[in-house]
């Protein structure tokens, strides 16, 4: 194996990483102490081709991605010969079809926020195929006590996770489904078709942290799902690549990319990579990242977490024999709600947000519950709907901005709690990072009211720099994961006030009002109802 690696013979330490996000696509030249020598970022192109859909373009994207390479490393008055490898993360559950003969794809991504395959959900999730899977986990778990059944007897599809978009595809998309009956239909997600491009078709791969987020593969056992295989009647196996370790050789970048071998050493999705960047190596660790939406990961050791209140068990990285587990929630409006108050002219810049909210001792009685896609863990209600509660004739701009800004940390709040009671694990801090967490006033108020200390992260692209310590690692470039951690950067703490009797009753009134939230969407026979009231009107 060693000797068909390429750059085994480089001397320098320098480490390309690039992340594929929902919203932009980056690379960064690290040297050996971090140092981000040379930057290079675009706009992701979301194409939206009808209502709710949501595409990425194969072949834009790849272009892209080489792009963003070739600009950093020009920026970094480094030449492709001295990169000594390439770490990649990704967005996840945004997949791909294509075929394995020709190589051609049969559509764009389909990216995570599609919402084409909503009916499909709604009818597997009501369907007398899924009862029979929760109440044969029920059973199973019951004598056998393995939590893996006990994830099985809650599992529940919705949009995000690639089953019923696969299965849209495999009916909707022409040529599918024949190119399936035919042996040939290779699926994969952003990691593995750049891999499989870049290689020539030579490598079909991905990771355990991206195969672990897709719904479709067993994180406790580690490999591919029988059972979603058997209720969804897909050969699974023979379309999903093989998975690899998350910090390891991959294969070699041909020529004609960048004009010279630049060994792909780490594959990772994103909020894995985030997680590890942060140095979150021991059981009980805890990262959040607050970007879009917030996410909260904890490290549960070796083994995979089972939930009833909807964190997902995921691989956080596999290196050589150590495989690590993390348990995931998140809550998709943090970032999303501020760039909605923008739009509506409540403040002038993001940076200002913290002052305006400081600028009022409280929110004046109002309430805002964010809930643009509905919400999730621990309440898992896709019917929710945001909402503001609690205003009068002497509400002002900066109560408004103080609710929405508190609204973030208490979704955060309540995520915090289901991890801590749901895992039992003594937490020793919260690190944060994302473009949130540049506001102190969210920093500060999510330690007060978790009653824990409140890391800030000093380094400025978390999902980069945790692709780049996975593939530095392969490389050699860092020797364990002790010497990263001398690399850690803090930028500020924040530490918990003892304002606990202050914020209390703040607190439950703002769960008075996500109550009321809650069920909004209804079902068609509760709009019968609806309109059966407004007759009565």
């Amino acid at each position: 194996m060693a000797a068909r690696e390429c750059g085994d013979d480089k001397e320098s330490s320098y480490v390309l990483a690039v992340d594929i996000g929902t919203t932009t696509i980056t690379c960064h030249v690290y040297d050996k102490m971090t140092t981000v020598l040379g930057s290079s970022c675009k706009p992701i192109q979301l194409l939206h081709p009808k209502p709710g859909f949501s595409e990425i373009d194969p072949d834009f994207l790849m272009l892209q991605f080489t792009a963003v390479i070739k600009e950093a490393i020009r920026d970094s008055k480094l030449t492709a010969s001295q990169m000594t490898c390439l770490g990649i993360a990704t967005q996840r559950n945004t997949f791909i079809l294509w075929d394995k003969e020709t190589g051609q794809h049969f559509h764009n991504f389909i990216t995570w926020q599609d919402l084409r395959a909503t009916s499909y959900c709604k009818s597997w999730n009501t369907s007398y195929s899924l009862r029979g899977l929760h109440a044969g986990s029920s059973i199973l778990h019951f004598f056998s006590r393995q939590k893996r059944f006990l994830a099985g007897s809650i599992l529940t599809f919705r949009s995000q996770m690639i089953p019923m978009r696969l299965m849209y595809m495999i009916d909707h998309c022409p040529g599918v489904r024949e190119c399936l009956q035919q042996e040939k239909l290779l699926f994969g997600n952003i990691d593995t078709w750049l891999l499989w491009k870049l290689t020539g078709g030579q490598v079909f791969a991905t990771d355990f942290s991206n195969a672990s987020c897709t719904a479709m593969y067993d994180s406790f056992q580690l490999t591919w799902s029988n059972i979603m295989q058997h209720i969804l009647g897909i050969p699974l196996r023979k379309i999903a690549p093989e998975v690899r370790d998350t910090s390891g050789y991959f294969a070699c970048c041909q020529k004609e990319y960048f004009g010279h071998d630049i060994p792909i050493r780490a594959i990772v999705a994103d909020q894995q990579s985030a997680m590890f960047a942060q140095c979150c190596f021991e059981p009980g660790d805890v990262k959040v990242t607050m970007g879009t939406g917030s996410f909260i990961n904890i490290n549960t050791g070796k083994k995979a977490h089972a939930s009833i209140a909807g964190l997902y068990p995921l691989v956080g990285w596999k290196i050589g024999e150590e495989v690590v587990y993390l348990a995931e929630g998140n809550a998709n409006d943090a970032g999303s709600a501020i760039e909605w108050a923008k739009s509506l002219d409540l403040f002038d810049t993001v940076t200002n947000t913290a002052d305006i909210a400081q600028s009022v001792p409280d929110s004046g009685g109002v309430y805002f519950v964010p809930a643009f896609s509905g919400i999730q863990a621990p309440i898992n209600d896709e019917t929710a709907v945001t909402s503001m509660i609690g205003m009068s004739p002497n509400t002002t701009k900066a109560h408004i901005v103080r609710a929405i800004l508190e609204s973030i940390a208490f979704r955060v709040k309540l995520l915090y709690e289901t991890v801590v009671s749901e895992t039992k694990f003594q937490i020793p801090g919260i690190r944060i990072d994302g473009g949130i967490s540049r506001n102190d006033f969210v920093m500060q108020l999510i330690a007060d009211i978790t009653n824990q200390r409140v890391e800030r992260t000093g380094h400025s692209d978390m999902t980069c720099l945790g692709a780049a310590f996975l593939a530095g690692l392969s490389a050699g470039i860092w020797k364990s994961k002790d010497e990263l951690k001398t690399l850690r950067k803090v930028d500020k703490v924040f530490e918990p006030r003892n304002n606990w009797s202050h914020y209390k009753p703040i607190i439950q009134q703002w769960e008075r009002a996500l109550r009321r939230s809650l069920g909004w969407y209804q079902t068609d026979r509760d709009q019968q109802g609806v309109g059966s009231i407004e007759k009565a009107l």
